[in-house]
């Protein structure tokens, strides 16, 4: 069984990539399939791709517990952004009535956040537009639904660390990315 994953591979870097690819493994025979190109060199690396071009107008939305960023992308360049902070506290290992209060506490924290990062949202990102998200999955959901405004949440998820500016600049790297599955061979 032939094991593959995945690498992303920057917008601009992508003919480079392919050159490397060919150089390491022979020139390889190259089959489209709908928008999808499979590249087979004669050792069995295989590489494929989808060769549509990634979006080049997209919102990007990175939410944890703590922080957000949301940033706008036009022609490929991050155009409006900000990135805050909100305070939600972390699990207790306190019992009972303790328990109980911290649990409705960090709830309350956590919707602070997500209202937050939703009226950025509001602000920056355009009805429909596609949005790629980052972080926590469910506070992005809750973003999203708080906003109010029809947006198109992307297939892929975004790998972030903390959402500071730092990570909203690489996250519109990654988001912009072919990602490329490759074969154990390759």
């Amino acid at each position: 069984m032939t094991e593959h994953r995945s690498v992303l591979v920057p917008y601009d870097r992508l003919p480079g990539w392919v050159e490397r690819f060919s150089a390491r493994h022979g020139e390889p025979v190259v089959v489209r399939d709908g928008s999808r190109l499979t590249l087979t060199s004669p050792d069995g690396a295989e590489a494929s791709y989808a060769e549509a071009p990634p979006p080049s107008d997209f919102g990007v939305v990175l939410v944890r517990r703590g922080g957000y960023a949301v940033g706008f992308v036009t022609d490929g360049a991050l155009v409006a952004h900000k990135a805050g902070t909100r305070y939600v506290q972390g699990q207790t290992k306190a019992g009972g009535w303790s328990q109980q209060r911290y649990a409705r506490r960090r709830a309350n924290q956590a919707d602070a956040l997500v209202g937050a990062c939703a009226d950025v949202v509001r602000r920056l990102v355009p009805e429909g537009a596609l949005v790629f998200g980052g972080g926590d999955r469910p506070l992005f959901t809750a973003v999203l639904e708080h906003s109010r405004t029809p947006l198109l949440p992307a297939q892929r998820w975004l790998d972030v660390g903390d959402p500071k500016h730092v990570a909203l600049q690489k996250a519109v790297v990654d988001a912009r990315a072919y990602e490329v599955t490759l074969n154990a061979l390759a």
